[in-house]
Order: C-alpha cells, then sequence, then structure tokens
C-alpha cells in the first residue's frame, strides 16, 4: 500500500445531502424543526420528571417516583444527546455549503452516535419489560422493579453501550483510508466510512456484526416478547375500555420500537459491500431525527401524570389536564 495514500486523508466531505441544491433549504427548514422540537420536548420531559420527584408537597405526583418514569427521563436525555451529536453539523453543513468534517470529529462522532444508539436500544427493552411487569405482574411490582434493581441496569446500560462504541472506534481509529475522501452521507457511520477503507476490514464487520446482535436483537427480542405477554393479558381483561387503552398505549409504543429497530437493522445487518446510500440515509434520518422526535408524544405527552407535571412545571400547579 503506498503510504501517502494512508496518510493523505485529514478530513472527509459528508456529501450525502449535496446532490440536489435546490432542496437544501427544504431540508434545512424540515431538520432544523424536527431537532427544535426533539431537544424541546425531551427537556420538558427530564424537567417535569425531575422537578416533580424533588417536589415533596401534596400536589407532586407519586406516579412519577416510579421506574416507569426513571426509564423515561434516561431515554429522554439519550434522545437528546443522540439528536445534538448528528443534527447540529447537519444544519450547518447545509447552510454554510462546507461539507467537511475532521478525521477526528468524524471518529467522535462515530463514537457518540453508536454509543447513544446503543443506549436507545437497552432503554426501550428496559422500558418494554417494565410495562411487562406492571401489567402481567403487578403484584409483583415493587419487588422486581426495586429502585436499586433500576438504577443498576441503566448504570450498566450506560457502561455496555459506551464500551461497546469505544471498541469499534477503536478499530476503526488503525484503519488505512485510500484517496477517496468522500462520504456518501450526512454523517459519519459504520458502513460508508468502510466502503473507503484500504485495510482489512473483515475482523472489525464480524465484531460488529456480534455487538449488533448482542445489542440489537437480544434487546428487540426482550420488548418483543413483552409486548407479545401484555397482549395475552389484555384478552383477559373484561373490560372494553381497558382494552382499548392498554392497545392503545402499547400500539404505539410497538410503533416506536418498529421504527427504531427496523430502521437500523435495514442499515447494519448487512455487509459493508452490500451497502446502498440511498436506502441509508433514508432510514437514518427516520432513526436519528424522527423516532427521537415523537417519542416525547408516544411515552409521555399522551400521558395524564406527564401533562400534570409539565403544568406545575409551567408554574400552573392548580391547573388540571383534561
Amino acid at each position: 500500500m503506498d503510504r501517502r495514500n494512508q496518510t493523505s486523508i485529514y478530513e472527509f466531505l459528508l456529501l450525502g445531502l449535496s446532490e440536489h441544491p435546490e432542496q437544501q433549504p427544504l431540508l434545512f427548514g424540515l431538520f432544523l424543526g424536527m431537532y427544535l422540537v426533539t431537544v424541546v420536548g425531551n427537556l420538558l420531559i427530564i424537567l417535569a420528571i425531575v422537578f416533580d420527584m424533588h417536589l415533596h408537597t401534596p400536589i407532586s405526583d407519586p406516579h412519577l417516583h416510579t421506574p416507569m418514569y426513571f426509564f423515561l427521563a434516561n431515554l429522554s436525555f439519550t434522545d437528546t444527546c443522540f439528536t445534538c451529536t448528528i443534527v447540529p453539523k447537519v444544519l450547518v453543513n447545509i447552510k454554510t455549503q462546507h461539507y467537511t468534517i475532521s478525521y477526528t470529529g468524524c471518529l467522535m462522532q462515530m463514537y457518540f452516535f453508536m454509543a447513544f444508539a446503543l443506549l436507545d436500544d437497552f432503554l426501550l427493552a428496559m422500558m418494554a419489560y417494565d410495562r411487562y411487569v406492571a401489567i402481567c405482574l403487578p403484584l409483583h411490582y415493587t419487588t422486581i422493579m426495586r429502585p436499586q434493581r433500576c438504577l443498576l441496569l441503566v448504570a450498566t446500560s450506560w457502561l455496555c453501550s459506551h464500551f461497546l462504541a469505544f471498541s469499534l472506534i477503536l478499530l476503526m481509529s488503525r484503519f488505512s483510508f485510500c484517496a477517496s475522501h468522500s462520504i456518501s452521507h450526512f454523517f459519519c457511520d459504520l458502513l460508508p466510512l468502510l466502503k473507503l477503507a484500504c485495510s482489512d476490514t473483515h475482523i472489525f464487520q464480524v465484531m460488529m456484526f456480534i455487538e449488533a446482535a448482542l445489542s440489537g436483537v437480544v434487546p428487540l427480542t426482550c420488548a418483543l416478547t413483552s409486548y407479545v405477554h401484555i397482549i395475552h393479558t389484555i384478552f383477559r381483561v373484561p373490560s372494553a375500555g381497558g382494552k382499548q387503552k392498554v392497545f392503545s398505549t402499547c400500539g404505539f409504543h410497538l410503533t416506536v420500537v418498529t421504527l427504531f429497530y427496523g430502521t437500523i437493522f435495514l442499515v447494519y445487518f448487512q455487509p459493508s459491500s452490500s451497502y446502498s446510500p440511498n436506502t441509508g440515509i433514508v432510514a437514518s434520518v427516520i432513526y436519528t431525527m424522527v423516532t427521537p422526535m415523537l417519542n416525547p408524544f408516544i411515552y409521555s405527552l399522551r400521558n395524564k401524570d406527564i401533562k400534570r407535571a409539565l403544568w406545575r412545571l409551567l408554574g400552573c400547579g392548580k391547573c388540571s389536564t383534561p
């Protein structure tokens, strides 16, 4: 391998959204809108839950002190960080028409993107399991979902997600890249970057598939199994209103799980040689922008407990939501 070709890459060009200049203003407005909704929505959820937990008064809501809302606050924080890792750089690139990112910046973006995506996987599975225990094993809920156990689950998820992301980035940092430095994507993602590598990527791809199985298939199986048990339990509920309420909630939750896991599997459960840039870009928009934007509405803003907490946070402690 020519030494010059191995050391000449100091920055990359992110060209995934630059092929149609006439669409740039539309994309900028669309992405900015989704970004603001995501950040504001998730931050409001975090503030409402944290504020209520520290509000030791008769108007505080004991429901918000349960594990479900502890997981939800972590999911909102993760989604905010996940989006902030990708979207601000995309907006700056579109606005300035400069699509470069440094080699170090590319690796850093990829590291945090993977870490928060993996953490999202684990948290969605934990939230599904929490709902399973609450609906199917209500008498054992306080025993199974103890605060110490929930804290341990979340802490372990944080450590595992960052460890898995760091291990892949460490391998990626040792790759040599050919003369081309144009990435057919709007951020530094694994498969588009692998297509530029001159080094042997076989070990990396095997490790990536193993990590995808551990952090993707296992949590997804846990989530789907939980929802199957929940649906089975719902059919035994005599009240039609109770069935409709739980079906509605689980249906929206399953929509988020399907969107998030489905698009990730579509992109990453394939060898780099089969990667399609157009499919990868569309799927990436869904799991980096659409899903984090939907989570506050699906998991929280349809929830009466969260609505009441938001009213208290905004200074309307005596207000009630319909």
